[in-house]
């Protein structure tokens, strides 16, 4: 039986892309989740491991969708290959269970977790040279202004929090922390 598995990091991001290249491989049961891949208790990968049988194939889009570690990459193959099943990873081919097979798979893994490393790298210069201005602020920006606050918490002097949070949009935890930040 062939078994696809599909993978996002986070919830904001769209599996259909991955779900499609496996329904295009013939793929008759597709496990996917929203998770992230560093870590390795994946529910639904635990899931479809247990499932996999000798004779079975596992098809993935790509390796970074698989294992984000070279050795949890190695180690998952090989435990693969010794119960039987076929890996085929969509953009590098079937991984053999040959010498040639494993070096190739070796290489292709290392080189995915070279590929996340560099990016962690990138992000963490692009937060060294952000930090260096003088507005920088790290997080999500505020979804309201300073005057949006201040109008919302005079309202509170004659309304309700529910009433404010209907006349303004602004949720009633966000009054409460911005009351108490105001009591400071």
């Amino acid at each position: 039986m062939k078994y696809g598995y599909a993978r996002v990091s986070t919830v904001n991001q769209d599996l259909e892309i991955q779900t499609q290249a496996l329904k295009k491989e013939n793929c008759e049961v597709i496990f996917s989740e929203k998770f992230t891949g560093t870590k390795s208790d994946r529910p639904k990968f635990i899931e479809l491991l247990s499932k996999l049988e000798v004779g079975d194939t596992l098809v993935v889009t790509k390796l970074d969708r698989f294992a984000r570690s070279t050795v949890d990459a190695i180690t998952t193959v090989k435990q693969l290959f010794e119960k039987g099943v076929k890996v085929h990873v969509l953009n590098m081919g079937l991984v053999e269970d040959t010498p040639t097979g494993r070096l190739i798979f070796n290489i292709m893994s290392s080189f995915a977790e070279f590929e996340r490393d560099m990016i962690v790298e990138r992000t963490q210069e692009g937060k060294v040279i952000a930090k260096q201005r003088e507005d920088f602020r790290e997080g999500r920006p505020n979804k309201y202004n300073k005057k949006q606050i201040e109008h919302a918490l005079g309202l509170l002097v004659t309304n309700s929090y529910k009433q404010v949070e209907e006349i303004t949009g602004i949720s009633k935890s966000t009054l409460i922390r911005a009351k108490r930040k105001q009591a400071k």
